[in-house]
């Protein structure tokens, strides 16, 4: 029954999109696995050594392209504590940030990558999951299970699964995968996003990596609020999963999301980020976030592209 002078209204309708601060740059410092960390403070004073140029190149371009040339620019640095466990988080940290302090870097935010599995309880690979939009192939009959299902997810049209049966008639011929937005021959790739141990769901590198990604470009929201807030420690605990996701260092540092994202790697990750951008393009971010921050970035004349990986930069560099 209506009545008069009362609406009803979905509650998904008054739900307002909370807003995250944002820098101009977002700088990625590394990513530190148990290799890097038994190398000792050395091994990361190299490191840090040989990736510094690059920081103070993207600083200089952020700044350039920057109005009035007041550029927001914050660091950050990753630790793998979901596929191995080693040390602690103190005594980590603290390496770390002597062995970038030594080089003349400074890190602000010091993050871990079980974090883009699970942040403040809410479950982020499983939130990007679910935004995933699978690239259509051409001239297909969309007859291969979905990626929610397989836990595959790929560019293109991949070969034909010729059978036992098929095999002895003949009567398939064998088609070579193909890249649905192909610039004159194929590149294809097939990603992994999980796999199963013991049955538990154990997300990929390539796949915590785009999470990652999504963290620093300041594009997630569970319920229309932010995640993955930066937290501010007295006491660092000696269990990792005590630890938040994103732990802030430096006081003063601008927000740890931001327009865009430039990251420093070794070589050895180059097929890993070639994933995570085949990954991103087919995210499909709400489209309420990316409005914000669209609106955001004319207020401050932010020149943003609209295409989600044209906001990530890269250096390679050798390990």
């Amino acid at each position: 029954m209506n009545r008069p002078g009362v609406t009803f209204e979905e509650t998904t309708a008054r739900r307002t999109v909370e807003s995250v601060p944002l820098s101009h740059l977002s700088i990625e410092l590394g990513h530190l696995y148990i290799e890097e960390f038994a190398g000792g403070a050395e091994q990361l004073r190299r490191h840090f050594a040989r990736i510094a140029p690059w920081v103070a190149a993207a600083r200089q371009s952020c700044t350039a392209r920057t109005p009035a040339g007041r550029a927001r620019i914050s660091t950050c640095f990753l630790i793998d504590d979901y596929f191995t466990r080693f040390s602690t988080p103190g005594e980590v940290m603290r390496l770390t940030t002597e062995a970038a302090r030594d080089t003349g870097l400074v890190i602000d935010y010091f993050a871990r990558e079980s974090g883009c599995a699970r942040a403040d309880d809410i479950p982020l690979a499983e939130l990007v999951l679910t935004q995933l939009v699978s690239d259509p192939v051409p001239e297909t009959t969309g007859d291969r299970p979905p990626t929610t299902e397989t836990g595959w997810l790929c560019n293109g049209r991949r070969s034909p699964t010729v059978g036992p049966g098929q095999a002895m008639s003949g009567d398939r011929t064998w088609l070579p995968p193909a890249q649905n937005a192909v610039n004159r021959h194929s590149i294809f790739l097939d990603v992994e996003l999980w796999d199963e141990v013991d049955g538990t769901r154990r997300w990929s590198c390539p796949f915590l990596a785009a999470v990652w990604q999504l963290m620093r470009l300041g594009l997630l929201r569970h319920d229309g609020e932010r995640v993955t807030n930066p937290y501010q420690l007295d006491d660092w605990p000696d269990d990792w999963d005590e630890l938040p996701a994103v732990v802030k260092l430096n006081p003063h540092a601008a927000p740890f999301s931001a327009y865009r994202t430039f990251s420093v790697l070794g070589s050895r990750f180059l097929p890993v980020e070639h994933a995570v951008r085949t990954i991103l393009s087919q995210v499909s971010v709400t489209p309420a976030v990316l409005d914000q921050v669209h609106t955001r970035s004319r207020a401050e004349h932010i020149d943003l592209p609209k295409d989600l990986i044209e906001r990530i930069e890269y250096a390679f560099v050798h390990d």
